[in-house]
């Protein structure tokens, strides 16, 4: 799970550009805007490439190139992280390229491959790792989040469907902290009962004469309660004798699509729009399981 902390680093880096001088676009294409575009993101790529090969697979035994089926795993939730984690970096990079001067189906093509290209190296980088190895469901994960984004924007020129993220502590890092994380950091990234991923999307965008705002969103959740292992549904904890049996989670909740805000200035209508990588505190309603569950936080 280490491993999106690269996806991270590469969004906030490429994420600042973007903040700064999207509302500089060029109708041409900027020869130092694309040179300056295409180095940024090669230095971020390579040398988040270069680092987890240092500090995370370095001491990890090699093999040959191998695959790894690892698509029944963990409910499948690290499988719609890497799904959203393809989505954001698609996103982030055609708008960079986008403000270097091409046109809208050109940016959304080169970020596309981008996306996908950098995704796929961390497949390779496991391919040759003993303890993991290919795995095409993860192929299959980033293929379907960047092509989410993709279609949007050749169908409808927009956003009308956003994945977002949202996270909160669980109890269940107590149980198994080698594995969910034993502070806050590490349970943001490898325990997936505090993760929620959702898919928001406004009414009134799709309905010309609806008047329902555009920023004013419904929102469809995803995580799981009670995964403390990988690939089986039941955990018998050796401390506390307690059993844990996994259940899936689905929410319904209301957002804000943060871009679609009448805010009038420029500048801060893209710094505002920063904030729709997350889903905003919401009472929601959970299916868990077979229950039916209320939540204030919508976490």
């Amino acid at each position: 799970m280490l491993r999106y902390l690269s996806l991270i680093i590469f969004i906030l880096s490429v994420q600042f550009g973007i903040a700064q001088r999207a509302f500089e676009h060029s109708d041409s294409l900027n020869k130092k805007r694309f040179i300056g575009v295409s180095s940024g993101i090669g230095v971020v790529w390579a040398g988040s490439m270069i680092g987890l090969s240092q500090l995370w697979y370095k001491d990890i035994p090699k093999s040959k190139f191998h695959t790894f089926n690892d698509s029944k795993n963990w409910l499948q939730m690290d499988k719609v992280g890497h799904y959203y984690a393809s989505y954001k970096i698609n996103k982030l990079t055609t708008e960079m390229i986008r403000w270097s001067g091409f046109d809208d189906k050109k940016s959304v093509w080169i970020g596309t491959g981008i996306s996908l290209g950098y995704q796929t190296t961390f497949e390779l980088l496991d391919a040759y790792s003993e303890e993991w190895g290919f795995s095409w469901s993860d192929i299959a994960a980033n293929t379907l989040g960047s092509l989410t984004y993709l279609v949007q924007q050749l169908a409808w020129k927009e956003e009308r469907i956003i994945p977002k993220f949202s996270f909160a502590p669980t109890s269940f890092s107590k149980e198994r902290p080698e594995l969910l994380g034993t502070n806050f950091n590490e349970s943001l990234l490898k325990d997936y009962n505090g993760q929620t991923y959702w898919l928001s999307f406004s009414p009134g965008t799709f309905f010309k004469n609806s008047n329902i705002p555009k920023w004013a969103c419904l929102s469809i959740g995803y995580s799981a309660h009670e995964k403390l292992v990988g690939e089986k549904s039941y955990y018998l904890s050796p401390t506390s004798g307690k059993e844990y049996f996994e259940k899936r989670e689905f929410l319904l909740s209301l957002d804000i699509d943060f871009s679609r805000l009448p805010i009038k200035k420029r500048w801060l209508k893209v710094i505002v729009s920063q904030l729709n990588y997350l889903k905003i505190p919401f009472p929601a309603v959970l299916i868990r399981g077979d229950k039916l569950v209320g939540s204030w936080t919508g976490y």
